[in-house]
């Protein structure tokens, strides 16, 4: 029988892979920077959120924060690498505003986790004392972070359409919270499974909404290919029109040649 520590790493490491997966998610839209060597009107705010949320949980992960926990170490130090390269991709194809801003907020995240470890290590001497204090601000950075999935969602409301919402990256973040949530309930810890909890919660709202809506967005984009086919018809005719015959052109508008 497989004993409840080596089935929490079992689904610890299950649960490395889907988060990594959507630490990954962002790539198309980093490579589509590169090409344009242009971050166009992208915004770094999303992965400036998730640095400092990997940061967080890196540190409660931490033996002497949280000891046990080594695979959220490795999951969040490995988002940190990944956020850190986006964001390093963002300052090249900045323009100097827009670094400078980016610099100034990372900067203020790396004093934020310096003095946030001084004075964990120095004000408590227990890992549970460590742990709260360390894994209340993790919970307080996810709840902040759900702005994004519920903003998300009331565009599906009220656009009716889930275009904007795709199912594998909705599928995955419900995969992602149910594991967590698992792996924090094998071995009881409020602090893991509190957002991951939330986390699930989102991920079945979602879905349900994705089901909801699928049938009209299918109608809406079908109405849009109709009108973008039926505008282009429109275009084609009356360049045909114009190239007929008893027609000339002058300052730009059509006209009728006498």
């Amino acid at each position: 029988m497989v004993s409840p520590d080596a089935l929490r790493t079992i689904v610890g490491i299950i649960g490395n892979i889907i988060s990594l997966f959507l630490f990954l998610s962002p790539v198309p839209t980093f490579v589509q920077i590169w090409k344009k060597k242009s971050v166009e009107q992208y915004s770094a705010v999303p992965y400036l959120a998730t640095l400092v949320n990997c940061m967080v949980w890196t540190l409660y992960g931490l033996p002497f924060i949280n000891p046990g926990s080594i695979l959220v170490v490795t999951i969040n130090g490995s988002g940190m690498a990944i956020e850190c390269t986006y964001i390093v991709i963002f300052l090249i194809f900045s323009d100097k505003k827009k670094r400078i801003r980016v610099l100034l907020v990372v900067l203020a995240q790396l004093i934020f986790i310096s003095v946030l470890t001084l004075l964990t290590l120095t004000l408590s001497h227990t890992h549970k004392k460590r742990s709260t204090i360390v894994g209340t601000i993790c919970i307080l950075f996810n709840i902040m972070m759900y702005a994004a999935p519920l903003a998300v969602m009331k565009l599906v409301i009220t656009t009716k359409s889930v275009e904007f919402m795709p199912f594998f990256l909705s599928l995955t973040s419900l995969l992602n919270g149910v594991t967590w949530t698992t792996y924090a309930l094998i071995r009881f810890d409020p602090f893991i499974t509190i957002p991951n909890g939330l986390g699930t919660l989102f991920g079945v709202a979602q879905l349900i909404l994705y089901a909801t809506y699928y049938k009209s967005t299918q109608r809406i984009m079908v109405e849009r290919k109709t009108k973008q086919v039926n505008l282009s018809e429109v275009v084609v005719a009356e360049e045909e029109e114009l190239k007929k015959p008893g027609h000339t052109t002058h300052n730009g508008h059509s006209t009728l040649s006498h």
